[in-house]
């Protein structure tokens, strides 16, 4: 099974771009993050043509997340649970949608859009960190479970210095604060395994460049869209591969497809 994270950065403008993909990757899972659209704006269609199934947890302009599958999905969760006690009404942002992918070897995958955080000193890096403690939560739940799961997306953590090729650009960007990256490990070390650093782990290997300043060109990168393993996923992982050329196509998103391949 090739399961596949990409931030498109607007499904619907960059609609042409992510087909092709599609056709020539040929995913079995796909996990689509910041798809910039309420459910109903969702191109079905296009993916339903190559045979996928859908579940999507959109948003009018903003965030926005989605689950393409060959096979069935099942048990179709749309946004983390809250925490225990919290006097929260709810979460308003399109961040997170889970399902199991049914087949011989069921396997849960959940499509994750962490907030982004910035600026570091207002309401928004509050609400990333709590965020990241809802997952934290939510995983180990799924963990009690002992089943085959992946949680995959767009981060915006980047993990160590060696994830960005000019760590010092990013000091005071909530992807790289102490705060966020410790939040990213305290996920790891309840028992999830980095699928990247399992199956390679090679330094420059980003997922990301930015618009500006020819950062494309220059491959000043950073590493942010992981795919986080349950031990029972881990153990069936064959490989990882990023897929960098896309960044090169026209209309490209600034993030570019993340796949794993589990053998089940």
């Amino acid at each position: 099974m090739r399961i596949a994270t990409w931030n498109v950065n607007s499904v619907n403008a960059r609609l042409d771009t992510v087909v092709r993909w599609f056709e020539a990757a040929k995913p079995d899972v796909a996990c689509l993050q910041e798809i910039k659209c309420v459910d109903e704006k969702f191109p079905a269609e296009a993916f339903e043509r190559l045979g996928y199934n859908i579940a999507v947890h959109g948003q009018k302009t903003y965030n926005g997340v989605a689950l393409l599958s060959k096979a069935p999905l099942e048990d179709i969760r749309r946004g983390l649970p809250l925490l225990p006690g919290s006097d929260d009404d709810g979460d308003e942002q399109a961040r997170y949608v889970e399902a199991l992918v049914s087949g011989p070897t069921p396997v849960r995958v959940a499509s994750i859009y962490l907030p982004n955080g910035n600026p570091v000193a207002t309401e928004k890096f509050a609400y990333k960190l709590a965020w990241m403690r809802r997952l934290h939560r939510h995983a180990q739940n799924l963990l009690a479970w002992e089943e085959p799961f992946a949680l995959m997306g767009d981060y915006n953590v980047i993990p160590e210095p060696r994830d960005a090729e000019f760590p010092d650009k990013w000091t005071d960007d909530a992807l790289f604060q102490p705060e966020s990256r410790a939040a990213f490990r305290a996920l790891k070390n309840l028992g999830l395994t980095e699928a990247y650093l399992q199956a390679d782990g090679a330094p420059g290997a980003y997922t990301f460049w930015d618009y500006q300043a020819g950062a494309w060109q220059r491959n000043n990168g950073i590493r942010i869209d992981h795919a986080l393993l349950s031990p029972q996923a881990a153990d069936r992982l064959l490989g990882v591969s990023i897929h960098r050329d896309v960044r090169g196509w026209d209309k490209p998103s600034d993030h570019v497809p993340l796949v794993i391949e589990l053998d089940v």
